[in-house]
């Protein structure tokens, strides 16, 4: 991997380019910088996650989700390079199963509410679709490996069922749409 950063504000971006990982530039509204600027900011928000009260397992697996997401920035930073894996996608597929078997089979759509910890979890959800979105046009300009992309769909599964889970352990439960309800 590429020398750690010793000097933040270099001013070698000023004219709209940004350097990558192998030393080459590109511009700043290049998809590559596009999905690694999505992933950095669901990173940031799983860190706000964090904030909140949750059981030690789920906190230590979010952790873990963060230091994969910021491997996921830099396979994104580097061209060709790989960082995430196949176990990293199998880690998120046994947390889905994991977190999921405890919970009530959904038979209505659910609102992204409920306790504050829940509604963030939701918050990762969406940016993290947003993400895959900027990941997937990535695919469509330049050649990434499938891991990037099946990572961050996992997990935005596994965030939906997060949500969930964090409802109940806040003593609630999930908030359900209301297809008739009255409006006035």
């Amino acid at each position: 991997m590429g020398n750690r950063l010793s000097k933040i504000s270099t001013r070698t971006g000023d004219d709209g380019s940004t350097g990558l990982g192998d030393g080459s530039r590109t511009g700043k509204d290049s998809p590559r910088i596009h999905a690694l600027g999505e992933v950095d900011e669901l990173n940031s928000f799983v860190g706000l996650l964090l904030c909140e009260d949750m059981p030690p397992a789920l906190r230590e697996a979010l952790v873990t989700i963060q230091h994969d997401l910021f491997d996921l920035g830099g396979e994104l930073c580097i061209p060709g390079y790989e960082l995430v894996k196949d176990e990293h996608v199998a880690r998120l597929d046994g947390l889905v199963e994991h977190y999921n078997e405890e919970l009530p089979v959904l038979q209505e759509f659910i609102l992204p509410a409920g306790s504050r910890a829940a509604a963030l979890a939701h918050v990762c959800r969406t940016v993290c679709r947003r993400a895959e979105r900027s990941i997937v046009a990535l695919s469509h300009a330049e050649q990434i490996r499938p891991h990037p992309r099946q990572y961050v769909n996992r997990l935005s599964d596994l965030m939906f069922i997060l949500a969930r889970v964090l409802n109940r352990f806040a003593g609630g439960s999930d908030v359900l749409w209301q297809h008739e309800r009255k409006r006035g």
